[in-house]
């Protein structure tokens, strides 16, 4: 017999019978589909929670939706993915609330952004701690706040990276990357990967390489974009990648020697020879992709380009947006897992566990060159922030959310590989800790993307069982799964059953 998949009551409730399967759905309603040919079973119930949400008096949610079409942003509602959005009361570590008092398993964690947990009890403290004593004051004088969690970042990261620029977001702390880059060379171009992200300012924009997130003005001059070296959409094979799971195709490389990277490499020195001047001033990458999906290159990629990148002048840029603070499992910052130093490096989302703050970390030497100059920033490393900042590096160490990112992580991808295996549709299975994604195809052997319509028919289902993930990549073909580092074993088998039967009733619908 299928067990409910959620612990709520009127949320997922499965009627078992010898004919068919019906459905009670949150609304009310019950519809009935024909017996599954070969169902998933032994779906669990959805994880206890011992934390009691308050409950939920506010506006009407038509009136939400009402004041949210008339006087938000109008890009808010372009981007809200389900046809029947879900809106959010309250948090708690990795669960969300709606309005209804309807309980979510967040495996997105607002875009990568909460990192120990929704509102997770200490750095709530530390918040409500700092806000009783001083919210707002200037760099214009000294506060302890700001020297402690400078010195205590600048910790985190090898020598010679040790100078802090505080910010309030990534798109803000590439831009000043992007600025201090080209001060520091003396060069203007800047290269990055196809299918990155990497800010959506006017300069940033010309970093990100994603038509979706591009307006049709004159933006991001000097940028140059190369060939992603994305092991499953171009070449590779079964050992090219830093991850737990591996393509599916065979690899004839000999041992130490990849293939795949040489041409790769050959496609960045391309680049050099017809898209760029002789010297320039930096190269941006992501350690692993985020928005793009999880994308990740083969093993030495980030090695020798930052070799030839050097050689032309310029100055290597990791964007640890989502990739820092533990989240890759195996180490605190994405670009150690490819044995390089960067010169800068830019961080946001989960430096503050859902604060809006950012940061750039470079150089001594590069820091003096920006110094010629007057940089002021008015919120950046304000006292509530760096507070912030401050307990969420001490919740990592506490809590132990790089080991969780590393084990659940792990175990996360082992299993979708086998539904991988399972399902034509799953076209493959990357990541490290808990930066996954999921691409999915039309079949294996074409690799095909599959379309949008089909995607949204997927994630709906998931998220009417109770979870919430994310989608990227270039044609929206890939799940992300990155939620806050605080997520169990349990969690991770409830997911892999309802994403099993998610899958399996596209499927069945196809």
């Amino acid at each position: 017999m299928l067990k409910a998949a959620s612990s709520l009551s009127g949320r997922c409730a499965l009627l078992t019978g010898q004919a068919s399967v019906k459905f009670h759905l949150a609304s009310g309603a019950l519809c009935q589909k024909s017996a599954f040919k070969h169902p998933p079973t032994d779906i669990p119930d959805m994880p206890s929670c011992n934390f009691k949400p308050e409950e939920y008096t506010g506006m009407s949610k038509e009136r939400i939706m009402e004041i949210r079409r008339q006087n938000c942003n109008p890009m808010i509602m372009k981007v809200t993915y389900y046809k029947k959005p879900v809106l959010i009361h309250q948090g708690y570590m990795q669960w969300l609330w709606d309005v209804d008092g309807r309980r979510y398993l967040d495996l997105f964690a607002g875009v990568a952004t909460v990192s120990v947990g929704h509102c997770h009890p200490k750095v709530t403290a530390a918040a409500e701690q700092q806000l009783k004593r001083l919210w707002h004051t200037t760099n214009i004088y000294a506060y302890p706040t700001l020297h402690e969690y400078s010195e205590k970042l600048a910790s985190y990261l090898p020598d010679p990276l040790k100078v802090v620029y505080l910010t309030n977001s990534g798109s803000e702390a590439n831009d000043l990357a992007m600025l201090m880059a080209r001060l520091h060379t003396g060069n203007f171009d800047i290269i990055t990967l196809r299918g990155s992200y990497h800010g959506g300012s006017p300069q940033t924009m010309g970093l990100t390489s994603n038509a979706a997130y591009k307006y049709p003005i004159a933006n991001g001059l000097g940028c140059t974009t190369t060939m992603c070296p994305d092991v499953f959409r171009g070449r590779g094979g079964s050992h090219c990648r830093d991850s737990p799971v591996q393509t599916t195709r065979q690899c004839g490389c000999a041992q130490g020697h990849c293939m795949a990277n040489d041409q790769y490499i050959g496609q960045l020195k391309e680049t050099f020879a017809t898209s760029v001047p002789s010297r320039i001033a930096a190269f941006f990458g992501e350690p692993i992709q985020g928005v793009g999906g999880a994308v990740q290159y083969p093993k030495n990629y980030l090695k020798d380009a930052y070799k030839l990148v050097r050689e032309k002048g310029g100055v290597c840029i990791a964007d640890e947006v989502q990739t820092g603070f533990g989240r890759t499992g195996s180490h605190f910052w994405g670009f150690q897992g490819h044995d390089v130093i960067p010169d800068m490096v830019t961080m946001a989302k989960g430096i503050g566990n859902g604060f809006p703050m950012g940061a750039v970390v470079t150089t001594p030497e590069i820091a003096a060159t920006f110094a010629k100059g007057v940089h002021f920033n008015t919120f950046g490393g304000n006292p509530v922030a760096c507070a912030v900042g401050s307990s969420v590096l001490d919740v990592i160490k506490e809590d132990g959310t790089q080991q969780i990112s590393l084990d659940v992580g792990t175990y996360l991808m082992t299993e979708l590989a086998k539904l991988r295996d399972k399902h034509e549709i799953i076209g493959d299975v990357r990541g490290k800790g808990l930066q996954i994604g999921v691409e999915m195809v039309k079949d294996k052997a074409s690799r095909d993307t599959l379309p949008p319509e089909a995607m949204s028919e997927i994630f709906e289902d998931i998220k009417e069982m109770g979870i919430l993930i994310g989608k990227g990549g270039v044609y929206g073909q890939i799940f992300r799964i990155q939620p806050p580092m605080c997520i169990t074993m349990e969690d991770a088998d409830f997911f892999l059953a309802i994403f099993d039967k998610a899958i399996h009733n596209y499927m069945e619908r196809r």
